[in-house]
């Protein structure tokens, strides 16, 4: 089964690899007898379904996720094999998808506007004249 990241990419199952093991958590006795924890993983570096911009920028962003340029998603959420291998596939989309995301504008540094400034200096004043009420009263 294909995965459909973007409209514009698509990676082929045939370079998605696959690889099951025994899950941990629900299931009762089932759980010790089938493989339903599912790995998925993809070579970024040897898929001929992204140009050499989008390789880059992914291998940039997911570096720390990559290991000798296989990205790999696991899934052991769900009881059945099926369903986390639709969770595997959901993950790696999302994640492939964040990793070619164009990059948000940067901030503009801004200054407070006066009006907040004043309304900033009555609250400090408003909260410091409370605060005195609740002193214990001199004698004088």
């Amino acid at each position: 089964m294909d995965l459909e990241v973007t409209p514009a990419l698509t990676i082929p199952a045939a370079e998605l690899g696959w690889r099951f093991s025994r899950s941990s958590g629900p299931g009762g006795q089932h759980v010790n007898t089938s493989d339903s924890r599912v790995e998925l993983f993809w070579n970024v570096h040897d898929s001929a379904a992204l140009t050499e911009e989008q390789r880059e920028m992914l291998a940039a962003r997911l570096d720390r996720r990559l290991v000798a340029g296989v990205v790999t998603v696991a899934s052991s959420e769900q009881r059945s094999q099926l369903r986390n291998r639709e969770t595997a596939l959901a993950k790696l989309g999302e994640l492939i998808a964040a990793g070619l995301a164009p990059e948000a504008a940067s901030r503009r540094p801004t200054k407070p506007t006066r009006g907040s400034k004043r309304r900033h200096q009555a609250a400090k004043s408003q909260r410091s004249s409370t605060k005195a009420l609740r002193k214990r009263p001199t004698a004088d």
